[in-house]
């Protein structure tokens, strides 16, 4: 499988204020082109933290765009996700998987929300390689990391993460705003993740920068 990471930050690599508010640290450009990343993607995954604050809809929302329309993934250990949540309400339309560590919750699975179980790793989450081969064998290939920053911090713990699409916004939120990658565990350079820059461009007021592992 495939594993792309995005990250809209602002120039501190921070997602949203102490208070939480993040809509919107990336211009209207930037947003666009995460739709079109999307789209090439066969599922777009967050945690269960960025779907109860943000109530997405995780979907590819172009003008004149009638394609397709990437599954939808949520790492939810403890099953959280509202039945009444945009995600839930949509899933018999789009696939909707709730990856969890117990057995499925009939108030989601009925409402067409498939629920995968996993086993949990040290910190009591889903263990993100148990789950990358579950999604695999659902005929996922090409995934599509959008947050939060625990999330984020966890694929890159694991070395799961072959790519990186990071739009910066010229704002800084300073060390009281929420980072975008959670702990790492990094004691030594040597140990951190390596990632080569391939391409940068301009997207409006944002950059939009383009990693590779390596």
């Amino acid at each position: 499988m495939s594993i792309t990471l995005k990250l809209a930050t602002s120039l501190d690599g921070r997602i949203a204020t102490a208070a939480g508010e993040s809509r919107w640290i990336t211009g209207d450009a930037s947003r666009e082109q995460v739709h079109r990343l999307r789209a090439d993607h066969d599922a777009v995954l967050v945690g269960i933290e960025t779907a109860l604050a943000d109530d997405p809809e995780l979907t590819v929302r172009l003008p004149g765009y009638g394609g397709h329309q990437p599954a939808r993934v949520v790492l939810d250990t403890r099953q959280r996700l509202e039945p009444g949540s945009r995600l839930a309400k949509t899933a018999r339309d789009i696939p909707t998987y709730v990856v969890a560590t117990g057995a499925a919750e009939p108030r989601l699975s009925d409402v067409g929300v498939r629920i995968l179980t996993v086993p949990a790793g040290p910190e009591g989450r889903p263990d993100l390689a148990a789950v990358v081969r579950r999604l695999a064998a659902e005929g996922l290939s090409g995934l599509f990391v959008e947050g939060g920053g625990q999330v984020a911090g966890g694929f890159l713990r694991a070395g799961l993460v072959d790519a990186l699409e990071w739009f910066r916004a010229p704002i800084l939120l300073g060390g009281e705003g929420r980072p975008a990658i959670g702990e790492l565990g990094v004691a030594a350079l040597a140990a951190a993740p390596h990632f080569r820059r391939v391409e940068v461009q301009a997207l409006g007021v944002d950059l939009w920068e383009r990693y590779a592992r390596g």
